[in-house]
């Protein structure tokens, strides 16, 4: 059996050129060689995987080679590697700083690379400071560390610092790609992809997902493999999870929801990775920030599709949903309630209560002619088979029958009403009446006698206040009789007085005068129609001097009573009573 190699080892860069991702670091120090201009101390930190380690060898070889790197050549005498993990102590930097002394037997220079360096105790670096600070001119240390806060400032102080970045998927996906043609790897795009994303910008954790998922599934590399063996959820879930979110299909979203947990995947992870899905839709929303995603084509043109369907107005509000669940997650007791409660808060955001009503609704005629349909009345008003008349007609007879004394000469007046507009038959519902709307039909009403009649023809026939008060009297009764007692109390509060055919009424606060102004039209009617007098109108003030003539409290009741009969006073002050 051939001895396997990984692929972090078969394929770790041997040149500057092969380093993947860190361009600007890489020029740098090759400008440093050829002109020269080296530091004796440099630091190397950055996260793992991103080539510290591999950088530093690179490096340790070009500055004894003249800036060419013979594969012949060997300089292994002249590397010294230092883990400083398990050689932290103050021994094992004395030890170092004796083997410093020695001049290289090849080469021009000694490099000492000390990885993981802020594992070194305090007294470790202590003792390190004065040969990190004036090293020999033949020996130069490269210090390598993925925690640079741990390291004491007086050692970086003495550092040149390097600062090494996550690789971007891009490039982890491109370094991927070569790798799989060197091996004949069939490999898809959105396959390499995933592996990129899921190694977190490290190249090291990237070939070793690439080695793991070619063993699974052999030559042919697919997006369906590297989920299935990565267990990550795959693209497809979120977009079938927004195109449910978009239907407001709650019940099929949450078994969607419940199928994912049943695969083991768990919702702290699908609802931040939905929340970074909307992320993305709303980045393909734009042109210039479509850089920004980070997907494989085939990706990216579902996400321009599905960009298209949802409004930034949505995508804004379940950015802002999903990551105030995914903040509540950790402390929340009842997780699967809480994404739950989420997806359905999700669903309901482009949802329109009157899509589900949209039954109810007028069409007017012209939109069936121009389908080329033959509209068929609904709700028409029909005919009495005893008078042979609709209702609108037999209510224009009426009319002309109670003023029948009255000289009628716009006979255009009484032409028939317009036929109602066509509606949609639908179970009766109640519908809502603001107090506007009240007002507006009742003025209507009034515009409506107006247009019957012309204004000169109105009878005007005069009338006494005592005949006012007793048509008041009789209104008031009849408020009464059909429940409306606290109009009719209102009404009683002060009796009419009139000047002219103005009828002054004086209430004693605001409420009881928007009452009447609210119920006018009803009175002033009656009253016209009473006294057959149609010039009769209303003004009403307020004065708040009358209010202090109702007693409210004990007291005020009290001193109405002893006004009436001052006894009352004496026969408390007899019995020693309170009030």
């Amino acid at each position: 059996m051939e001895h396997f190699v990984v692929s972090a080892r078969k394929y770790r860069p041997q040149t500057f050129k092969d380093v993947v991702g860190q361009q600007a670091i890489t020029n740098t120090l090759l400008n440093a060689i050829e002109n020269n201009h080296l530091a004796q101390a440099l630091l190397f930190t950055g996260p793992r995987g991103v080539g510290k380690t591999t950088c530093a060898r690179i490096l340790a070889k070009m500055i004894n080679s003249e800036g060419d790197i013979s594969e012949e050549e060997d300089f292994a005498f002249n590397i010294f590697e230092l883990d400083a993990a398990s050689n932290n102590s103050v021994d094992d930097i004395r030890s170092l700083t004796d083997q410093v002394r020695i001049p290289p037997q090849v080469g021009k220079y000694k490099v000492y690379i000390i990885d993981e360096v802020h594992m070194l105790s305090q007294a470790a670096f202590n003792a390190f400071l004065k040969t990190l600070e004036e090293p020999p001119k033949h020996c130069i240390f490269i210090l390598a560390t993925t925690e640079k806060h741990k390291i004491i400032p007086t050692i970086l102080s003495r550092c040149q610092i390097f600062d090494f970045k996550r690789i971007t998927v891009k490039d982890a996906k491109d370094y991927l790609k070569y790798i799989a043609e060197e091996q004949g790897i069939q490999a898809e795009d959105d396959a390499l992809h995933i592996i990129a994303q899921k190694a977190d910008g490290a190249m090291r954790d990237a070939l070793s997902i690439f080695d793991r998922v070619v063993s699974f599934s052999g030559k042919n590399l697919t997006r369906q493999a590297v989920t299935e063996n990565l267990n990550v959820l795959d693209y497809e879930t979120y977009f079938e999870s927004t195109d449910l979110i978009l239907e407001n299909k709650i019940p099929e979203l949450l078994l969607q929801f419940n199928n994912t947990l049943s695969k083991g995947f768990d919702g702290h992870h699908y609802i931040a990775g939905l929340a970074s899905h909307f992320r993305d839709l709303l980045v393909s929303k734009t042109p210039e920030t479509i850089e920004l995603l980070e997907v494989g084509e085939d990706t990216k043109r579902k996400y321009l599709e599905q960009s298209k369907k949802a409004s930034q107005e949505f995508l804004m509000q379940g950015i802002n949903l999903a990551n105030d669940c995914d903040l509540k997650y950790k402390t929340s007791k009842n997780q699967r309630l809480l994404v739950e409660l989420c997806l359905m808060q999700l669903a309901s955001i482009t949802f329109d209560g009157e899509k589900k009503n949209s039954k109810n609704f007028i069409i007017p005629a012209s939109y069936f002619i121009n389908k080329g349909i033959t509209p068929i009345p609904v709700n028409l008003p029909k005919i009495n088979e005893e008078t042979n008349h609709t209702p609108l007609e037999e209510e224009k007879k009426e009319l002309v029958e109670e003023h029948s004394n009255t000289n009628i000469t716009d006979v255009k007046a009484f032409q028939v009403k317009e036929l109602p507009k066509i509606v949609l038959k639908q179970d009766k519902r109640p519908s809502g009446l603001s107090l506007s709307s009240i007002k507006a039909k009742k003025e209507h009403q009034i515009k409506q006698l107006d247009v019957v009649m012309n204004e000169d023809d109105l009878p005007k026939e005069p009338f006494t206040e005592t005949e006012l008060i007793e048509a008041w009297k009789q209104y008031t009764e009849e408020l009464r009789d059909s429940g409306k007692h606290n109009l009719a109390s209102i009404l009683a509060m002060d009796s009419p007085k009139v000047q002219g055919t103005t009828i002054n009424l004086e209430f004693p606060n605001e409420t009881n005068k928007v009452e009447l102004e609210k119920n006018q039209y009803d009175i002033l009617m009656y009253l016209r129609k009473k006294l057959n007098n149609y010039d009769i109108n209303f003004s009403i003030t307020v004065n708040e001097e009358l209010e202090k003539q109702y007693v409210y409290t004990t007291h005020e009741k009290f001193e109405k009573l002893k006004e009436k009969n001052p006894n009352i006073d004496i026969l408390r002050k007899t019995f020693d009573l309170d009030v």
